[in-house]
């Protein structure tokens, strides 16, 4: 079957023919229809210290993951051939520890799987997958509720979701990214204010910003803006740089907190697909081949690519 494969750092992806999976105890095989791409996918090509997160190479990358049961394996009752389903990443640690989505069919264990709700397609649910579950994931350790003054750093694949999402939940929102393109789209999903730096919301008193960018001045801003006097929170999710300078001043005696945040639950998965099932959250999602990934990860090296990118595998 069709395949791609991480074979090293500063090497590009390779597309390969490799074995079909079979269902093991427990696991199921997925027809893959969509999967996704993310920046994490051009950061192990990049940077040496993704390895530490794989256990052989080579592996099929990939963790954003949607399609439709082909197989059972022994002692799977729980679900069938032909559910439509989504998959959690975070179970088996997809398209690092194991084979990812970058290939037609994928095993899957059955504590990954999380149904899809009518009204999804399966690009939306593989976004939804880790996109999602990132974006609201940091929402949630963030403890973003009604009320709140939130601020978003970068509007793309994650940072479109998390500022819709924390709308939704009732959260005052002010989105920072310097693609002045987008900003139409910000305020509409519900943005008070958008500027080309958070430095610019320094008199909005923040109650918390997430960092979707990370790119080590966003961190550093974020830090300095967040409001003071305790309570002021940065979240921090974006890999841009794996290295970041903070002034230690304002983090101490503003008594803030800067936390990282690490993909997410089920939970925020399916509270990411409830608001997709109901149209109140409709991300911009660019899809293309399955044969057209190496040039997807071009676009997000060189940032062309418009929101999230996911890769149709299958009809």
């Amino acid at each position: 079957m069709r395949a791609w494969h991480f074979v090293g750092t500063h090497k590009p992806f390779e597309r390969v023919e490799i074995p079909e999976p079979t269902a093991g105890p427990g696991k199921v095989v997925i027809d893959v229809k969509a999967a996704g791409l993310c920046h994490s996918d051009v950061g192990i090509m990049e940077d040496e210290k993704w390895l530490a997160n794989m256990k052989e190479l080579p592996v099929v990358p990939g963790h954003e993951t949607a399609g439709v049961i082909g197989e059972v394996g022994e002692g799977v009752t729980d679900w069938k051939v032909g559910d439509k389903v989504a998959v959690t990443p975070m179970a088996e640690f997809m398209g690092y520890m194991v084979n990812g989505a970058w290939e037609d069919r994928a095993e899957v264990s059955v504590e990954a799987l999380i149904p899809m709700p009518e009204g999804v397609s399966f690009a939306e649910a593989a976004a939804a997958t880790d996109a999602g579950m990132t974006s609201v994931g940091a929402l949630t350790t963030g403890g973003v509720e009604a009320g709140m003054k939130v601020g978003i750093i970068g509007f793309g694949g994650l940072g479109q979701i998390g500022a819709r999402v924390a709308h939704l939940r009732g959260a005052k929102v002010y989105v920072a990214e310097i693609n002045e393109k987008v900003w139409d789209r910000a305020r509409e999903g519900g943005a008070v204010k958008v500027a080309k730096s958070i430095s610019e919301f320094a008199d909005d008193e923040l109650d918390v910003i997430i960092d979707y960018a990370g790119f080590g001045v966003t961190t550093k801003e974020a830090l300095d803006v967040v409001k003071w006097s305790g309570g002021g929170r940065v979240v921090q999710v974006g890999m841009g740089k794996l290295e970041a300078t903070i002034d230690i001043y304002p983090l101490i005696l503003g008594r803030k907190e800067l936390v990282g945040s690490q993909g997410g639950s089920k939970e925020d998965i399916l509270e990411t697909m409830k608001y997709m099932a109901s149209g109140d959250l409709t991300p911009v999602i660019s899809e293309i081949d399955f044969e057209e990934i190496a040039d997807g990860i071009q676009q997000l090296i060189d940032g062309t690519a418009e929101g999230r990118l996911v890769a149709k595998v299958a009809d």
